[in-house]
């Protein structure tokens, strides 16, 4: 296959840019706290997203779109299912030299410990990735939902000569001090940072976002740039600030320190950008996918497409059921229900007289027989899927989870947080959670 951006010189001295000379690396993040208990079993990466993907698929089909095809995964975390997945979902051609590779926390000779940190976990492994014959590294985060061609990214890395250069994203002054922000000089060039900046801090740190290509209205409406923890770095500069350093910190430590005397550049983007950190932004992201007549953010777009891994499932079954502004998976079976405002993740049931409201429901990995299902002879008597005559509203439903016949999952004392993992839930800003392979009984009311 013709590489469209391969370089080459042709008629009229004309070179062509060409991403071939970049290696990919995604931070799979660490423990996934402040998603759990949906990380409880699971990477976070490996969070299911949108019925059918799971976040790691972002920004590993932002790569294969962009044409960077050397990716390693970074992870530490319940890599387990990661693993799998990735394994089933992206196997190039032998002809072609692109892999997808997950890189474990290991112990050696040199070092120990666990990551410690962004840096830290891309220094574990710098011997292995310094020895790719390539011009850049492009570091990109497990958790985002966006979706972005990389090559324009760096091809202004290159036509600005330089040492880093960070993706950001312009802020409003309502969301700014939850960032990082940085200034720019009159060339674009980042001057100063500051993490999180309040009161006067956070005047000092408005910026013309003109500079960068912002319209004069939007510029006026987001006047703050804050780092999307997107970065691309020069070969060698980069493994010259890891073994140069012990600093473990891409945002925190090694980029603002190296500024100084470093061309640190900003590369501003456009488009819709979501870090899915927590449960209620994990939540929201994905109700946000059944948006009409124009979601923010689609996975219809053939010109870029989000792979995931091909699971052959057969068509959803609708039988007599009314669905409104929701996704659907495949291989779902829903009888005589009412499916509002929800996404539905693959071979999701859903049984006679239930109603599903803002709701999330993950699906299952597998389909019971018939006969199991009629006999009772299930985890609590209850099959996999939701029983009949349950109502859920906004909720989150992991896995595998088996609701029982009149189940009502609706946060009746209105709840704001609460750990109740021995009964199989949590709360998380009055989101319920049904924890993964959980069990609900018949009649339970949370």
């Amino acid at each position: 296959m013709t590489d469209k951006l391969d370089c080459v010189r042709g008629q009229g001295n004309r070179e062509v840019f060409s991403v071939k000379r970049v290696l990919a690396i995604i931070l799979g993040g660490g423990a996934g706290t402040r998603l759990y208990p949906l990380t409880k079993l699971r990477a976070k990466p490996a969070v299911p997203l949108g019925s059918k993907y799971r976040l790691i698929d972002i920004p590993i089909s932002n790569c294969i779109n962009s044409e960077i095809l050397k990716i390693y995964v970074l992870t530490q975390f319940n890599s387990a299912s990661l693993n799998r997945h990735l394994n089933r979902s992206y196997n190039f051609s032998g002809f072609r030299e692109g892999f997808v590779e997950v890189l474990s926390a290991q112990q050696t000779k040199e070092n120990d410990t666990w990551f410690q940190g962004t840096a830290d976990a891309v220094r574990q492994y710098i011997r292995l990735i310094k020895e790719w014959d390539v011009d850049e590294y492009i570091i990109l985060s497990g958790d985002h939902l966006y979706r972005m061609d990389y090559s324009k990214f760096i091809k202004r890395h290159r036509e600005t000569n330089a040492d880093i250069t960070l993706s950001v994203v312009p802020i409003d002054d309502k969301r700014a001090s939850s960032f990082g922000l940085m200034k720019i000089d009159s060339q674009g060039r980042v001057v100063d940072f500051y993490e999180k900046p309040k009161g006067d801090a956070l005047k000092k740190m408005q910026v013309d976002t003109t500079i960068l290509g912002l319209s004069k209205e939007r510029a006026t409406q987001s006047p703050y740039i804050a780092s999307m923890g997107i970065y691309v770095f020069k070969k060698e500069v980069l493994v010259d600030l890891l073994e140069s350093t012990g600093q473990t910190d891409f945002g925190k430590e090694i980029i603002p320190a190296a500024a100084k005397n470093h061309n640190v550049q900003a590369y501003l983007f456009k488009g819709y950008w979501e870090d899915i950190g927590t449960v209620e932004s994990f939540y929201e992201a994905n109700l946000a996918l059944t948006k009409q007549p124009q979601p923010a953010f689609s996975f219809y777009d053939e010109t870029a497409p989000i792979y995931t891994r091909s699971r052959y499932l057969p068509p959803t079954k609708l039988l007599n059921c009314q669905v409104t502004e929701s996704m659907i998976g495949e291989g779902c079976i829903l009888k005589e229900c009412r499916v509002n405002h929800s996404v539905l993740g693959v071979r999701t049931r859903i049984e006679a007289h239930c109603t599903i409201e803002d709701t999330l429901i993950m699906g299952s990995d597998f389909y019971e027989p018939f006969a199991e299902r009629q006999s009772g002879s299930q985890s609590g008597g209850v099959p996999v899927g939701i029983g009949e005559g349950s109502t859920i509203r906004k909720a989150i439903v992991d896995k595998n989870a088996r609701i029982g016949r009149n189940v009502q999952i609706v946060n009746k004392d209105r709840v704001e947080d609460a750990q109740r993992e021995d009964e199989g839930f949590y709360i998380r800003n009055g989101i319920i959670v049904i924890i993964k392979n959980t069990t609900i009984v018949d009649d339970t009311v949370i």
